[in-house]
């Protein structure tokens, strides 16, 4: 699947995503798991967790793929907020010492 034109629209990726296209990125490159993986100073396990483990937490190494081995930045995080239900905990203040 290409995501040329889509990339291209104010789309937010999913970790998922971002793991499927950072391992295409790097396939078109031509570059192994381990060669990825001594370019970013990571193990070539790190780069196979990334691409294969999307649940993983490893969204900054995926956005470092993307962004070495194709034309784009990724732009982001995409996280919003949305009103809680309940009440604001209230803020505890320090106290100063006499």
């Amino acid at each position: 699947m290409w995501y040329g034109f889509r990339m291209g629209m104010k789309k937010l990726f999913s970790e998922a995503e971002l793991a499927m296209l950072a391992k295409q990125f790097r396939i078109q490159a031509g570059k192994s798991r381990s060669e990825a993986g001594r370019e970013l100073g990571v193990s070539h396990v790190s780069i196979h967790r990334a691409e294969e483990n999307p649940e993983e937490s490893l969204a900054k190494l995926r956005v470092r793929m993307i962004e070495a081995y194709s034309t784009f930045a990724v732009a982001g995080p995409g996280y919003w907020l949305v009103k809680q239900k309940r009440k604001r905990l209230p803020v505890l203040r320090e106290h100063k010492r006499t």
